[in-house]
């Protein structure tokens, strides 16, 4: 009996014990609020792609969407900037094609790159193509009128990465029969791309 009596209180502390509250967490500090202006980052032009200065999905969406179309709705100055940071970033030049959805040779000169693996490779290696809207909905006069007057549709301008203006192509000389010489072209690309390393 005597066991059981010392048993007992013991199990009535333990049982007690496990029903109190558990103890309050500590305060937390609070941080003050940030007020100061917040800057976006802004990517290093001065090193290469390859140095690790890699774009992100967003830029990568960004300079995919200059090449996409050609857009009424578009923006050409603000797409000539997002294509000059890429330029930089990747040691190219920038390539102005202006025309329409309207333009037959355009199609023709986007089912002539795409169809050329060769080619293809070679302006992504060495340019930013970016379309310029040309079109009753939108001639983009402002934009274009720092340009050479343009014959024909589609027209090509090289552009540096600073995107100042080194040559202006009328891509009529640059076709053969209803499409464009191979020859002819990858002989353009090669004399205006960016100088090797």
């Amino acid at each position: 009996m005597k066991i059981l009596f010392g048993v007992i209180p013991l199990l009535l502390t333990v049982a007690l014990a496990g029903c109190n509250p558990p103890p309050a967490p500590a305060p937390e500090k609070v941080q003050p609020l940030d007020t100061s202006e917040q800057k976006a980052p802004v990517a290093d032009t001065s090193q290469p792609v390859a140095s690790g200065n890699t774009p992100t999905a967003a830029d990568i969406a960004a300079v995919a969407g200059l090449n996409a179309q050609f857009d009424p709705a578009r923006d050409p100055a603000a797409d000539l900037e997002t294509a000059k940071v890429e330029a930089q970033r990747g040691g190219k030049r920038i390539m102005l094609d202006v025309g329409g959805e309207w333009c037959s040779w355009c199609h023709l000169l986007d089912a002539f790159m795409e169809g050329d693996s060769e080619i293809r490779r070679f302006r992504d290696a060495n340019y930013v193509w970016m379309k310029v809207n040309y079109s009753e909905d939108n001639e983009n006069r402002a934009f274009l009128s720092r340009f050479p007057a343009i014959k024909g549709y589609p027209h090509l301008f090289v552009l540096d990465g600073e995107g100042q203006l080194l040559h202006s192509q009328f891509t009529g000389e640059l076709e053969k029969g209803k499409g464009y010489d191979r020859t002819k072209f990858f002989a353009f690309l090669k004399e205006w791309a960016p100088p090797a390393k």
